[in-house]
């Protein structure tokens, strides 16, 4: 099985090739550029470095949301684009699970954390047993404080990664204290390989789509559509 694998959900811009249990390539880049200008130029890279051909994948793989809905449009239209025009399935694979996936056998709790701004994070809480991840709780927008007084109720230590970490540590360290357990640095943030293994998993069962049924899950209104309801109606918002 061959799959061409893409993430541009969040700060980091990530793309993979994988067949069958081999990761060929990946490129992963946080250097504050836009998904724009570095997503298609990497993927030109990587097939290119590889020598691939595109005509041979099986599906593309791509975080689906939540996550910056301008880097969610670009990668949903990148793997659209392209599955339009290879006549290949999509795998969206939820960006949250994604993250959470790089924790791989990790039998404590997982708690990815991607700033959604305005004090609220893109979140889920996931857990191994053995080789199967069990979702404990589904990925959604809340707040940071809701996250980590819902995380303390386990009584246990807690694996933080993704990009809201940083903005939160503080926070994080002062309700969490000694449970509170931080992924390194080859771990912390989005990979379309994490993303990729995921997505095997998915098409082995079944779950995918046609790139004509894609569309990306934002989870949150847009900044536009959030100020013009809070002028209404005086209210933020928060689901879960």
């Amino acid at each position: 099985m061959k799959l061409l694998v893409l993430d541009s959900s969040g700060l980091v811009a990530s793309v993979a090739l994988i067949e069958d249990d081999r990761l060929i390539a990946e490129y992963t880049t946080g250097n504050k550029l836009t998904h724009s200008q570095t997503l298609l130029p990497m993927l030109d890279e990587v097939i290119q470095r590889t020598a691939f051909d595109m005509e041979d994948i099986d599906a593309i793989a791509v975080a689906m949301g939540p996550g910056s809905f301008t880097g969610l449009r670009i990668g949903a239209a990148t793997a659209k684009g392209l599955g339009l025009a290879l006549g290949k399935p999509i795998i969206p694979v939820p960006t949250v699970d994604g993250l959470a996936y790089q924790m791989f056998g990790a039998g404590m709790v997982i708690c990815p954390l991607m700033d959604a701004r305005r004090k609220q994070v893109y979140t889920g809480f996931y857990r191994f047993h053995g080789t199967q991840m069990q979702v404990l709780k589904q990925q959604c927008a809340q707040s940071v404080e809701e996250t980590l007084n819902q995380l303390k109720e386990y009584r246990e230590p807690v694996i933080f990664l993704g990009d809201g970490v940083p903005v939160y540590k503080k926070e994080i360290k002062e309700i969490m204290g000694e449970d509170a357990i931080f992924a390194p640095v080859h771990a912390n943030r989005q990979r379309a390989g994490a993303v990729g293994a995921l997505a095997k998993v998915y098409f082995e069962k079944g779950i995918y789509q046609s790139a004509d049924e894609f569309a990306p899950e934002y989870l949150r209104k847009s900044q536009a559509e959030r100020e013009r309801e809070e002028k209404i109606h005086g209210k933020s918002e928060s689901k879960c």
